[in-house]
């Protein structure tokens, strides 16, 4: 899997932009400011049909502009596939493959394996259990379309039955009996997403484990914990212990939207107690775990976007991963960085065939 072609029309700061990549290593590099990370984000957006850095879809149009279209095109298992995204306003956005139009965007998920490793990734560890769960549905959900199905159905199920528990509040009402519909479908749908967000987590832990090993030279211990009331109960039993604490708080206190992952360093959380080079090479391995995971399952290697990292890593941590690069663990890689000269030299020693877009 790689990209051949990427073309931009109006998206965040580029007018109208094309490029032709080579299937191995591609570099932006510039000032900060110019466009790089915009690029990067292009490509995640063809591969998720949104963006990594800003969920607000409007926001990806270009200053004064009314759209943008990104347009790429894909070879995977010697077919070409072309992926475009486009947005106008006052409309829905668009999705489509080879000329298709996706009824579903979800339909797409899975078909552009990719992986990114940003600075921003730091809300893995700093933000709440909200952003810790979307990387973890995400990772599933590429390889697992019943599990991504289970889990837009659950979502959808939860938004009612907390729309109906602020309808008794305002309503000074309550009807156990319908509410009980709802903690019935709630419970159906959550029993496989909590197994199999278990055995996922009990094959990734491992993988993860090794590669911080190898990013830090093995110094300290690190590990994943999975928390979910899901272990105490089944989710129709706590739905039914939590009937007069969701009627005061008017939604649903208790499921797997609440499940969430400890990221510990030496058995405490690497929040609090990790130094800032050990949550970056926490971060990196859990990206680099979920690289190989997705290749172990698909069969293919996701192509691979680097934000910005050798800006923020010590040589040490950037020398192990470009070992890595040397052993052809990685397919098609983008690297954005501000210094033109560090680039070529890192890619270089990989002996790969490379590209540097100087913007």
């Amino acid at each position: 899997m790689f990209l051949k072609k990427l073309s931009l029309l109006n998206y965040k700061n580029f007018d109208e932009a094309n490029f032709e990549f080579d299937s191995k290593i591609n570099c932006f590099v510039g000032k900060n400011g110019i466009g790089k990370t915009n690029l990067l984000d292009a490509i995640y957006h063809l591969a998720n049909g949104k963006s990594y850095f800003n969920p607000l879809a409007l926001q990806n149009i270009k200053h004064t502009k009314d759209f943008f279209v990104i347009d790429g095109i894909f070879e995977k298992q010697k077919r070409t596939e072309q992926i475009l995204c486009s947005l106008k306003k006052g409309q829905k956005k668009v999705l489509k493959r080879n000329g298709k139009v996706y009824e579903k965007f979800s339909d797409h998920i899975g078909l552009i394996p990719l992986v990114i490793i940003s600075p921003s990734d730091s809300n893995l560890i700093v933000e709440g259990s909200d952003t810790r769960r979307k990387f973890l549905d995400s990772v599933i959900s590429q390889l697992d379309k019943d599990y991504l199905q289970k889990l837009i159905q659950y979502q959808k199920t939860l938004a009612q039955r907390n729309a109906l528990l602020k309808y008794f509040a305002l309503n000074h009402t309550f009807d156990k009996e319908t509410l009980e519909i709802y903690n019935q479908q709630l419970a159906q749908l959550a029993k496989p997403i909590f197994e199999k967000r278990k055995v996922f987590l009990e094959n990734f832990v491992p993988i993860f484990e090794n590669y911080y090993h190898a990013i830090s030279n093995g110094v300290e211990k690190v590990s994943i914990t999975y928390q979910s009331s899901l272990f105490e109960a089944d989710l129709l039993t706590l739905l039914e212990q939590n009937y007069n604490k969701d009627k005061a708080l008017q939604y649903t206190s208790t499921g797997i939207h609440r499940d969430d992952l400890d990221f510990l360093i030496e058995g405490y959380s690497i929040k609090k107690f990790g130094s800032q080079g050990q949550q970056k090479s926490f971060l990196i391995a859990l990206k680099l775990a979920q690289f190989q995971f997705v290749q172990s399952q698909s069969g293919e290697k996701p192509i691979l976007l680097f934000d910005d990292i050798f800006d923020k890593l010590d040589e040490y941590r950037v020398s192990q991963i470009i070992k890595m690069v040397n052993q052809e663990e990685f397919g098609q890689l983008f690297i954005s960085d501000t210094h033109a000269e560090r680039t070529e030299s890192i890619v270089k020693s990989t002996h790969q065939s490379y590209k540097i877009f100087n913007l």
